[in-house]
């Protein structure tokens, strides 16, 4: 996932680690935290699988030197294979899904189509299980005379979340679709 974000923000633009870094900290959120201790090794596998190069970046007004990094060409088709593969971290798809989205913009239309359609079936195949667990759950309350309503409002509850990512989704994609037929 991270290699995908790495690769993503260097298809944009040359930049730092340390910008990288607190970029995918402001997009997980206040509780995970991806520290250099994490971002500069994956910047050497990076590096040595020939996805990325360093260079030197001396517009430090300070005139000090700062490492920087760019892209290479198999850096590109490999962020491209990342966006592309909707068969891997099933079990964290959702997550990743969101991280994928932020790099729409440098997929020509037929492949964010496909990937939105991809992401749409995927929550759909979650919301489809989660209702019938439910209804399972309810009868299976009902025939041992147990009270199971903290689970069940649990399962509402992502049963609710799942609908709003369709929803969204849904939304993304006709957006997407109007303005490739303008």
């Amino acid at each position: 996932m991270y290699e995908l974000i790495v690769l993503g923000f260097l298809m944009q633009t040359v930049t730092h680690g340390y910008r990288i870094s607190k970029i995918i900290n402001d997009m997980i959120g206040p509780y995970a935290k991806f520290s250099s201790g994490r971002l500069y090794p994956l910047f050497d596998k990076l590096e040595r699988d020939g996805f990325v190069e360093a260079v030197d970046d001396d517009s430090d007004p300070g005139g000090h030197r700062h490492r920087a990094f760019r892209i290479t060409e198999t850096g590109r088709q490999r962020f491209y294979r990342l966006m592309l593969d909707t068969t891997s971290n099933l079990g964290d798809y959702r997550r990743l899904f969101g991280f994928k989205y932020v790099f729409f913009d440098l997929l020509p239309v037929d492949e964010q189509i496909y990937l939105i359609e991809h992401y749409i079936h995927y929550c759909q195949t979650h919301l489809y299980h989660i209702e019938s667990e439910i209804e399972d759950l309810r009868a299976r309350a009902e025939r041992i005379d147990s009270d199971l309503t903290n689970p069940i409002s649990m399962m509402e509850h992502t049963k609710k979340i799942w609908e709003m990512d369709i929803d969204w989704a849904t939304r993304m994609r006709d957006r997407i679709v109007t303005r490739s037929d303008t």
